[in-house]
């Protein structure tokens, strides 16, 4: 049996999880890195959401390194923690790791830092609650 400490394990929240499809990919057969910037960024964005207590834009992404392709058919988690809430936005640190047919553990993709801004109905800037 493993010993847990040895094994990385995702930081934060899960709080997106979606399957890698063939549609997402590039011409080379892995998932295009823009769809799962976008998966993160959804994934930031009910994050931000909630602990702003409504709508928020994203306004910068900082950080970001791919580790390893994401193939077809790969469960992929997006993990989200919260760094830092500042007067109207809010910084999330976002994990994403995948998991394929014939795996147990985990492996981490990428991870990202997204910065969001909470924003009223009428699309300005607005006091986190």
């Amino acid at each position: 049996m493993r010993d847990i400490d040895d094994t990385p394990m995702p930081t934060g929240d899960l709080a997106l999880q979606t399957i890698a499809m063939p549609a997402d990919t590039n011409a080379d057969g892995d998932i295009f890195g823009g769809w799962l910037m976008s998966q993160m960024d959804l994934a930031g964005g009910i994050t931000a959401g909630r602990r702003a207590g409504g709508r928020v834009a994203t306004v910068a992404v900082t950080g970001m390194a791919f580790l390893t392709p994401v193939a077809v058919g790969a469960v992929v988690s997006c993990y989200t923690d919260i760094i830092e809430v500042g007067r109207s936005s809010i910084r999330v640190n976002v994990e994403v790791w995948v998991t394929g047919y014939d795996e147990e553990d985990p492996v981490k993709v990428t991870e990202g830092e997204f910065v969001f801004v909470a924003i009223d109905d009428n699309g300005r800037t607005r006091a986190v609650d």
